[in-house]
């Protein structure tokens, strides 16, 4: 099983920058694509951003231009650089990793964006 910690959330005003990290542990050796989803409240859960084991990205066109996910494979480490904030971008955000039996979750982090 993988196991993942999300940090990195926390309040900013709109216009600011914020990085969240997701650090994985247990069965990391099977893990294959990572990324983020977001849900703000009454809203459908969405995916902000992924990357591949290879580093392939892909990006809603909500958050392109302004996000980019990168991951340290030697780290066991995602990251999700976030600038040019908006209050619509508040949200609680949940890495994911995927293996080929099951897609972990961690816990989620708060983002809130004041305008």
């Amino acid at each position: 099983q993988v196991q993942l910690v999300e940090s990195g959330g926390g309040l900013v005003q709109a216009g600011g920058s914020l990085r969240l990290s997701c650090a994985a542990s247990g069965s990391i050796f099977s893990i294959a694509d990572m990324g983020w989803y977001r849900q703000a409240p009454g809203k459908q859960r969405e995916l902000v951003a992924g990357i591949t084991s290879g580093g392939s990205t892909s990006y809603p066109y909500s958050v392109k231009g302004r996000f980019t996910i990168s991951r340290d494979n030697a780290k066991h480490t995602v990251y999700l650089q976030m600038n040019s904030l908006k209050p619509e971008d508040t949200a609680v955000y949940y890495c994911y990793a995927d293996t080929i039996v099951a897609r972990a979750w961690g816990q989620g982090t708060q983002v809130t964006v004041s305008s």
